[in-house]
């Protein structure tokens, strides 16, 4: 009878210790980040690390937090599988390290002079975050919110965020949504839509940092880049256009033929 009882327990240890193994493997993403590491409280809701994959073996990860884009699995040229963002490997880097890495910006992408605005004979002060400016939507913007998620399947992915009237001097309680979408051809579409009960202003994007060499500590200098734009916006010293438009013609913004990144970058 102990004999049996003793086979029980060691059977019962050796599904245990295989289960944990399947688990932690489970766990580790293509890019090797760790889910746990993704998960704590902010205000109130918990973040996670989602995963979109595809049949041709494509990974992405993509962490309510901001509805960051964490990191792209996809292969090159020759098939090997190289991760080409900027990311950090857990979510306490995000909160200690404040950027703009891979995050769905909101209300407001890019800087809006002195966080002022008229609409519709209302003049809004917002928050003011970046050299006198507002830069991102405020010093909270998106990027530092936690997104609602639902996981549609495994590679649709919805972030829905509620800013109520008034945040960061936005008018208007908006419901925004940020749809990902990969595709069986390698390639990520995202859609953002929002809906507001007054009239307001809103303009997202997404915040990556692209090295498609796979590796951060490689510089992108030797890249070609293409840029089929005939005019560019100057900007002043606090990065506020000017409002000129100005031909590329004979300036180191010209990048209507394939150049060196890094040929120009210097001037």
């Amino acid at each position: 009878m102990k004999k049996i009882a003793s086979f029980f327990i060691i059977a019962i240890l050796l599904i245990t210790a295989c289960a944990r193994k399947v688990s932690q493997k489970q766990d580790i993403t293509l890019s090797g980040l760790s889910k746990t590491n993704f998960r704590t409280e902010v205000d109130g809701k918990q973040t996670y690390l989602f995963v979109l994959s595809n049949k041709k073996g494509m990974e992405v990860c993509i962490t309510n937090f901001g509805g960051r884009i964490v990191s792209i699995m996809v292969p090159d040229k020759n098939g090997q599988m190289k991760d080409v963002v900027l990311g950090f490997d857990s979510i306490q880097d995000y909160i200690n390290t404040p950027s703009d890495f891979g995050a769905s910006i909101g209300r407001y992408a890019n800087r809006i002079s002195k966080g002022l605005f008229e609409l519709d004979n209302v003049k809004y002060q917002l928050s003011t975050n970046n050299f006198g400016h507002c830069l991102h939507g405020g010093s909270k913007g998106f990027q530092y919110v936690v997104y609602d998620a639902v996981l549609i399947d495994n590679k649709i992915l919805k972030l829905s965020y509620l800013a109520i009237d008034g945040e960061q001097g936005f008018p208007g309680n908006m419901s925004c949504d940020v749809l990902f979408t990969l595709t069986e051809d390698n390639a990520i579409a995202i859609k953002y839509s929002a809906t507001a009960d007054k009239p307001t202003i809103v303009n997202m994007t997404n915040h990556s940092y692209f090295n498609l060499d796979g590796n951060p500590n490689i510089k992108n200098m030797d890249w070609l880049l293409t840029l089929n734009a005939d005019n560019y916006t100057p900007i002043d010293s606090t990065f506020i256009t000017t409002g000129e438009i100005v031909t590329v013609e004979g300036t180191p913004f010209d990048f209507r033929k394939p150049m060196a990144i890094g040929k120009r970058i210097n001037n």
